[in-house]
């Protein structure tokens, strides 16, 4: 089953979806990414011994603010009051990466996806920017959204 392209009306022009007739119900999306770095990049984090301070204490603001700002950003969002955004950041030595995963919430109309999706990107970009002074070299990997549930299409889990 094809499903159109929602932020587009009949006549093809872009426009927000309007989310009116839709019920209020409890909303929330998980998402995730990772950064990979060099070990040296990895054990400065780690240690706190960055230049910048602590580099994830100030990604996961960055990654709430982001959250809070999403309709912002991106142009045919809806503003959201959330009601709780959770940022937690997952070290793997082994792999020499980050993985930050979030969990956005609200009340309310539509879903959060985008919020969740938009604070995973700028908590990874803000790890980023704070060490690219040694490690220009990392990447920024699979971003997606894991979970979504609420509304009227219910729970969904992305597959693998």
């Amino acid at each position: 089953m094809t499903h159109p392209l929602t932020h587009f009306n009949d006549a093809g022009q872009a426009h927000m979806v309007d989310v009116g007739a839709k019920a209020e119900t409890h909303r929330q999306a998980r998402a995730a990414g990772a950064i990979a770095m060099q070990p040296a990049t990895l054990a400065r984090i780690r240690s706190g011994s960055a230049a910048k301070g602590d580099v994830l204490g100030i990604a996961r603001i960055a990654a709430i603010q982001a959250a809070k700002r999403t309709g912002d950003l991106i142009p045919l969002c809806h503003p959201l009051g959330l009601t709780h955004v959770d940022v937690d950041f997952l070290i793997d030595e082994p792999a020499n990466t980050i993985r930050c995963e979030v969990v956005a919430e609200t009340y309310g109309r539509t879903g959060v996806e985008m919020e969740a999706l938009t604070a995973v990107s700028v908590g990874l970009l803000t790890i980023y920017d704070m060490c690219k002074a040694v490690d220009r070299g990392m990447r920024i990997d699979a971003i997606r959204l894991l979970e979504k549930k609420g509304g009227k299409s219910g729970h969904w889990t992305a597959p693998g």
